[in-house]
């Protein structure tokens, strides 16, 4: 009984390892292939915007400007914040080149007193698939409400 459960054992331990090696990785596009890659343009220095002072409360917004200075369109395929407190919105259709276009972040201020040091990850087929966007300021506090003045023991 031990004999076959060690040949089993080893049966599938080599199927396994010949099943690995047939799976081969897609090789990664050649420079040759992405020179024509749409290209993202923003009109932010560094991809980042600084709000400066913002009061907590309300949202904080912003929309990162860009052009598609490539050879092909652009299509981004997610876009997401740091955290939950960052939500980009971009366009869902292909950005032709030479052509314009917004991504919008929206940051949640309430309860966040302090400084905001968010990213927002765009996915897309450009010719880095990747790219970062940046969020930067101070938030706020709110003023503290004055205590209700205290009133008279009743004797």
């Amino acid at each position: 009984m031990k004999k076959v459960f060690i040949t089993l054992f080893c049966l599938s331990l080599t199927t396994v390892a010949v099943k690995a090696q047939d799976k081969k990785a897609a090789p990664a596009p050649t420079a040759e292939e992405n020179k024509d890659a749409g290209i993202f343009k923003f009109s932010d220095k560094d991809n980042t915007h600084d709000y400066g002072e913002v009061p907590e409360g309300p949202t904080a917004e912003y929309d990162f400007e860009f052009k598609n200075v490539g050879k092909k369109p652009i299509i981004i395929t997610e876009a997401h914040g740091s955290c939950g407190c960052t939500v980009p919105k971009w366009p869902h259709e292909p950005i032709l080149p030479k052509k314009k276009a917004v991504i919008h972040v929206t940051y949640n201020t309430q309860g966040r007193p302090g400084p905001i040091t968010k990213d927002v990850y765009i996915t897309s087929d450009a010719s880095e698939k990747t790219t970062v966007l940046h969020i930067r300021g101070t938030v706020k506090p709110k003023a503290a409400e004055p205590a209700a003045p205290a009133t008279p023991a009743a004797h």
